[in-house]
């Protein structure tokens, strides 16, 4: 059984079609359907092959009209905090600690230490976490002008590590990058108490 396509002068008609053997073997086709002028059938396929199909016990796919009006699938992926990163990467760039980078260029360290020294101080402003929530932060935040790859546990051990051993150089870089700064009447200081220890005398 097939579909046929037969002409009448200007118009086509669609018929469905069998192939059959007469009584001498001979092939013959009749007419089981006729399905209208083919410039009509087109708003018409899909129900038509969809009563074929329940005709025959089969399950009827959807028409492309119930496609169309069907509520599309939407999903949401989590959006990145930028803002304050953002106001923070410009303030690091305006006060120079950038040029960190100069200090760590020859470190035995093969990682960018001043990218993940300013990961470290920028959680600690914005969210303060351990080095371990600070990777799930990572994971919350678009950082302007980081290019890492991937930040893992110890790549922040080791910015530490390389901090220590270049302590003096960075305390006479920041020292110069803040003196014009506190030099000027100053009206606010502020303090991590995090880090700070206390030490007394018993006599």
């Amino acid at each position: 059984m097939y579909v046929k396509i037969t002409k009448s002068g200007p118009r086509r008609y669609v018929q469905l079609v069998e192939s059959f053997r007469d009584e001498k073997g001979r092939s013959r086709q009749r007419t089981i359907a006729s399905l209208g002028r083919l410039e009509n059938l087109d708003s018409n396929v899909d129900s038509v092959i969809a009563g074929l199909l329940r005709a025959a016990g089969r399950e009827a796919a959807p028409c492309a009209a119930e496609v169309d009006s069907a509520d599309p699938t939407v999903s949401f992926d989590s959006a990145r905090a930028i803002g304050d990163v953002w106001a923070l990467t410009q303030l690091w760039q305006e006060l120079g600690f950038d040029s960190l980078r100069k200090v760590f260029r020859h470190s035995r360290h093969q990682i960018d230490i001043e990218a993940l020294l300013r990961i470290m101080v920028f959680n600690r402003l914005c969210d303060p976490e351990s080095k371990l929530g600070m990777l799930r932060w990572l994971e919350t935040v678009s950082l302007p002008g980081i290019t890492l790859e991937s930040v893992e546990h110890h790549h922040l051990l080791r910015a530490m590590d390389a901090l220590i051993d270049q302590q003096s150089e960075v305390d006479t870089l920041v020292s110069g990058l803040l003196r014009p700064l506190v030099d000027q009447e100053l009206s606010v200081v502020f303090y991590d108490m995090s880090t700070i220890r206390a030490a007394g005398l018993s006599q």
